[in-house]
């Protein structure tokens, strides 16, 4: 549509608009004759699902006039209509009226641009399609749309109508509901033998590379799952899991897991990584389903860990801590995808034996707030965090205390222990919710404790505590986990399935998850060329005698394993074998 402009740039003229409506869709369209910065707009409302009671909308605003740095898009309703959930803009209401306004990202309009944003609604009665749309203060129509909706609306809810409150947020996004179980790691796990006891368990889904959001011939996309949770859903809740893990120069201070982007390509996270994530998460298509997301494993206490003036420190991860990407890359996932009403995130904390001595579990709590409102964000955009992600810490040493002493020696000055205040991942989750809620985090956060791989059962596993002739005795005779050394990471050997996914199984938790599929590679045990640009890591290669992460200890791995997640047969079996509780 054609439009003209003065040079005097003194007044603006509210267009003539033209409304067309067809089920319950309605366009909008308007443009400017005169004025400085004119105006021009389409708006293209529809409502996507409607119930008895309630209603699903997207909103696509165009810009057919001069470009614009912020907008406002303003309706009001003839009837009852009530505004409960948005997403993609901050939307208000009093009375009948509604305004959207836009949010951080998506302020800037070119000529011709467009932007969409979403939301849930109730009602009763009818719900006419808004006769009048404003964009920044100038009428957008001046059509007379339909008084009553097009189509007659349906008495009964749609097939997967959402059941939590539009709006609201579970306290608890587990709490009620299923979870989502990844079909291709399904037919991976029931293609092995034995692996049909656990197929049907619900893993996160890793989006560890741009290219994992579109797929390929090969494997689903973001969307394909996010299609087949929605079948999986019927009529109740659904929480899906996501693994958002690619950060600039990601996972520092070891190769196995190293990424595609380089040290400085935050510009690329965003644009290329995050925005698109966030755009199709906004899909009300998807409205729905509880969505949780795990924001970069193993990024943020690399920062406290392994950079100079610790014995860990490692160059790379210095470079990191100096440029400021992981904080920024992480500030930056949670304000957009926290945007989203019906997304949770939760934060990667580590695990006890990264985090559990002094020197790290505070200045790790410092730094997690410190991401947590950067970029715009805030506190509020954080849900929960997660434990032992991919990890192998047993979930509760009953065998030994950490206030245990023997013979006068305290069970932390054991070398297993070696000074740290935890034990097991149930009490370090416990204690790092305590510590966070103390700095500011909301006092509901819930954790996350990963157990697809920290259930150490077998023959090996102990029935009682160690001898008491030395308190190294007592301690490696009775605990569970059965590692060479704390800090080994990649396809332990002896390792067992955990606890199975449950909601709520202890205070202050949310749930047991298995983020990581289980199966799914740590990293090759030898240099394998790739395209993902994943490393070869020794602390993946059974005959490394390791460094001084590990003790200068054995790598405990298995043997000829595939690089980071691609599927490791032998890992798998390993996992059965061992599991506790026993399948």
């Amino acid at each position: 549509m054609s439009r003209t402009r003065n040079t005097s740039r003194t007044a603006l003229l509210a267009a003539l608009g033209l409304i067309t409506a067809t089920g319950a869709t309605a366009t909008v369209l308007g443009t400017a004759t005169a004025g400085a910065a004119a105006p021009g707009c389409k708006v293209d409302y529809q409502i996507t699902n409607q119930w008895s009671t309630g209603f699903g909308t997207n909103v696509t605003v165009t810009n057919t006039g001069d470009p614009l740095s912020s907008w406002t898009l303003e309706w009001s309703y003839a009837g009852n209509q009530q505004v409960t959930q948005g997403w993609n803009a901050t939307i208000t209401q009093s009375g009948s009226a509604v305004t959207a306004k836009n949010v951080s990202y998506n302020g800037t309009l070119a000529t011709g641009g467009s932007t969409s944003f979403g939301f849930n609604g109730s009602y009763s009665g009818t719900n006419a399609v808004p006769a009048t749309f404003t964009l920044n203060g100038v009428v957008c129509n001046g059509a007379t749309p339909p008084t009553t909706p097009p189509t007659t609306p349906p008495t009964t809810p749609p097939t997967t109508p959402p059941t939590t409150p539009p709006g609201t947020k579970a306290d608890n996004p587990y709490a009620g509901a299923k979870v989502y179980v990844n079909p291709e790691w399904a037919a991976k796990a029931a293609a092995e033998p034995g692996g049909s006891k656990v197929s049907n368990q619900p893993t996160g889904v890793w989006l560890d590379r741009i290219a994992a959001i579109n797929g390929s011939a090969t494997s689903m996309g973001l969307r394909g799952h996010l299609d087949k949770a929605l079948e999986q859903k019927g009529s109740g809740e659904l929480v899906v899991q996501l693994v958002v893990y690619n950060l600039p120069g990601r996972d520092c201070a070891a190769l196995a897991s190293n990424g595609e982007l380089g040290p400085t390509e935050i510009g690329r996270y965003k644009t290329e990584y995050i925005d698109p994530i966030a755009a199709i998460l906004a899909d009300p298509k998807y409205a729905g389903l509880r969505i949780v997301t795990t924001v970069e494993i193993d990024s943020l206490p690399n920062l406290v860990t392994n950079v100079s003036g610790r014995p860990t420190a490692t160059a790379n991860c210095d470079v990191m801590k100096a440029n400021g990407n992981y904080i920024t890359g992480v500030g930056y996932a949670l304000n957009k995808l926290g945007a989203i009403g019906n997304v949770y995130n939760y934060i990667d904390a580590g695990h006890h034996g990264w985090l559990g001595w002094d020197d790290n579990f505070g200045p790790s709590a410092e730094l997690f707030k410190q991401a947590a409102v950067a970029e715009g964000s805030t506190v509020d955009n954080v849900h929960g965090f997660i434990v032992n992600t991919a990890n192998y810490s047993a979930l509760k040493e009953d065998h030994f205390t950490i206030d245990d002493s023997v013979n006068g020696t305290s069970v932390r000055q054991s070398k297993w222990v070696d000074w740290n205040r935890y034990t097991d991942e149930l009490s370090y989750a416990q204690a790092m919710r305590a510590k966070l809620v103390s700095i500011g985090f909301n006092s509901n956060l819930g954790m996350l404790i990963d157990t697809s791989r920290n259930g150490w059962g077998g023959t090996a596993r102990p029935t009682g505590p160690g001898a008491l002739t030395s308190v190294d005795t007592y301690v490696n005779g009775g605990r569970y986990d059965r590692r060479i050394h704390l800090g080994n990471w990649c396809n332990q050997a002896g390792a067992g399935l955990g606890e199975r996914p449950q909601a709520a199984p202890a205070a202050g938790i949310d749930a047991y998850v298995w983020m990581k599929p289980p199966g799914e590679s740590d990293g090759a045990s030898k240099e394998i060329p790739n395209n993902e640009g994943k490393g070869f890591d020794r602390m993946c290669d059974p005959t490394y005698t390791g460094n001084a992460r590990n003790g200068n200890s054995m790598s405990g791995s298995l043997a000829d394993a595939p690089i980071s997640g691609q599927w490791f047969s032998a890992q798998f079996q390993e996992l059965l074998k061992n599991a506790h509780p026993a399948l």
